[in-house]
């Protein structure tokens, strides 16, 4: 069947395996793990699909499950059929717009990182000495450092969420060009720089049931 099929091929993310939307009632992230991956051995043999990881991606994704205390039956699988590469950044072209459009987001995100920092001290000049310390044994927080660690939460959102901030995020999203791949992730950061690539992109919550669809429909058996 796979010599008669158009090649498709996908590149992986790590929140695709991390995320509970793959999992199926109470399954553990390990069932729902090696699940997974029986789809994708099953589409790469009888779909002809290709599943892809960066090396950035994969450590990641390693390090990850091994905090998690996984099987090795899951690393086995996914060392069998996710193929791991190392993306072409020095013949991946990427548009100068991209760049120009990732310049004058970052600077916006830089001027919203200030303008969360100014609120914050401008709460804490609002404090008194009371608010500086706490006579509760059970209260480790004083109102100052609620208000830095509110602090740390906005600043954190207005920089780095909804964009691109590691070099396997970059790693993904150049991989997929190259191939010409659909990217598979939960990141809304990479699914927003998936568009100005100009890649397809599914949903990682949505990945095994698009594998699913596809076996059922050309009557693949396993499913």
């Amino acid at each position: 069947m796979s010599g008669s099929l158009p090649r498709q091929r996908f590149v992986l993310d790590t929140s695709l395996f991390i995320t509970e939307e793959i999992r199926r009632g109470d399954e553990s992230l390990e069932t729902a793990a090696l699940r997974l991956l029986d789809l994708v051995a099953t589409a790469r043999l009888d779909l002809n699909m290709s599943c892809y990881m960066p090396p950035s991606i994969h450590d990641e994704l390693a390090a990850m499950l091994r905090d998690r205390d996984v099987d090795d039956e899951v690393f086995s699988r996914l060392d069998t059929w996710v193929v791991r590469k190392s993306p072409d950044r020095y013949g991946v072209t990427i548009p100068a717009n991209i760049v120009y459009d990732f310049i004058d987001e970052m600077s916006d995100r830089v001027d919203r990182g200030l303008r969360v920092s100014e609120e914050a001290i401008r709460e804490v000049e609002q404090l008194g000495p009371e608010d500086l310390t706490t006579d509760d044994p059970n209260e480790y927080m004083t109102a100052a450092d609620r208000v830095l660690s509110n602090m740390r939460d906005k600043y954190r959102r207005a920089l780095r969420q909804g964009v691109l901030d590691s070099r396997e995020d970059f790693d993904l999203l150049v991989l997929a060009r190259e191939l010409d791949a659909g990217v598979v992730t939960e990141d809304r950061g990479i699914i927003s720089w998936a568009d100005e690539f100009g890649l397809r992109y599914v949903r990682g919550s949505q990945f095994p049931t698009l594998l699913e669809e596809y076996l059922r429909a050309t009557g693949a058996d396993g499913v």
